[in-house]
């Protein structure tokens, strides 16, 4: 499963760090992102980032934020700097599992509970 957190109200101007911590029975965590949703809006790519560490931007947060991972730890973190109240939404994270050394073409997909930013002007 996946737990995502940082998630907080913060005035127009700061910054929050999200982390989303992948648990349970993993071989290995390939892809990794962030998505939000905003209120009455589909929910959109912020960034993912590969097991190898190759990172994609989406279009929500450009120029201010930040994807990173620990493989060690099977942890995604989420940097967002210079906040806007447009940024305001549920932020989800999502993985892609392989489960078992034995299986290693078996993929399943992961979406954490979402954790809320309110950006306050």
């Amino acid at each position: 499963q996946l737990q995502a957190s940082g998630g907080g109200l913060v005035q127009s101007g700061g910054s929050l760090r999200l982390s989303c911590a992948a648990s349970g029975k993993i071989f290995k965590v390939h892809d990794m992102r962030w998505y939000r949703q905003a209120p009455g809006a589909q929910r959109e790519l912020v960034a993912g980032i590969t097991s190898g560490g190759a990172i994609t931007y989406g279009d929500s947060v450009p120029g201010r934020s930040t994807i990173s991972r620990d493989n060690a730890k099977n942890t995604m973190y989420l940097t967002m700097t210079s906040l806007k109240p447009e940024d305001t939404g549920v932020y989800y994270c999502y993985a892609v599992v392989t489960s078992n050394w034995y299986a290693p073409k078996t993929f399943d997909v992961y979406w954490g509970q979402g954790t809320q930013v309110t950006v306050s002007s």
